[in-house]
């Protein structure tokens, strides 16, 4: 049985868990929901490993089961997986199309990729993925359209989908704010000093980049103190 929300319904959900806030708060979603789920955790190269951490931590808080998927991008085309470049402040973009540099090509469609084999071998009615309309402007995979798109992926490629056999893409998150996300989460009661958001690794959150920049920028609107600051 998970630690969080009702006893499990049967139901089974594949949920990525990145260790920011956003992946924690649609955890506790599912949980809430009654899922039993299982966590995909990713290290794909990115220039630190201490989300990593913080992901794990998040799993076992909610009593759910997590795995750690490892592969590389050895192409680089991303700040996040180019140390030699620079992560940028938070209007930093690559292109006439204001892609930031922190754009990781194909990203998500990987990480869904890896949740969608994973869902049909355990029998999993739902993927969870922690999307939202922050992210639309900049990055191309948090489109409503792209998650329409990938439905159709679901459909049209898979046994399940042959079988008429549904698995979900659920995106909770995608049509609210992060002050929004944050006071859901209190009131999930999620961990979020158990949380990291920053693109740097170091000791402390770096509060330049644009991942910082609307996490404090969330909880200010929020009106609440960030608890993962309070506690480093």
């Amino acid at each position: 049985m998970n630690k969080k929300g009702p006893a499990s319904s049967g139901r089974r959900a594949v949920v990525l868990l990145s260790g920011g806030l956003d992946s924690a708060v649609t955890l506790y979603s599912a949980l809430a929901q009654g899922y039993d789920c299982s966590c995909l955790i990713f290290d794909y190269g990115q220039r630190h490993k201490k989300e990593l951490v913080f992901a794990k931590k998040i799993a076992r808080a909610g009593g759910c089961r997590h795995q750690l998927i490892k592969f590389s991008l050895p192409w680089k085309g991303s700040s996040l997986l180019d140390k030699r470049s620079d992560i940028g402040a938070r209007y930093q973009v690559s292109g006439a199309k204001k892609i930031p540099l922190t754009y990781v090509p194909g990203r998500n469609i990987i990480f869904l990729s890896f949740a969608l084999s994973f869902a049909e071998a355990i029998r999993a009615e739902s993927i969870f993925i922690g999307a939202h309309q922050e992210d639309y402007s900049g990055y191309p995979d948090c489109r409503r359209e792209f998650f329409e798109a990938f439905r159709q992926v679901i459909a049209k490629g898979t046994a399940a989908g042959a079988r008429k056999k549904k698995i979900s893409i659920l995106v909770p998150l995608q049509d609210k704010k992060k002050a929004e996300i944050i006071r859901l989460g209190k009131r999930l009661g999620v961990p979020f000093e158990l949380t990291w958001s920053c693109y740097g690794g170091k000791s402390a959150p770096c509060n330049e980049c644009g991942s910082c920049y609307y996490r404090a920028k969330g909880f200010r609107e929020a009106g609440m103190v960030d608890p993962a600051l309070k506690s480093r």
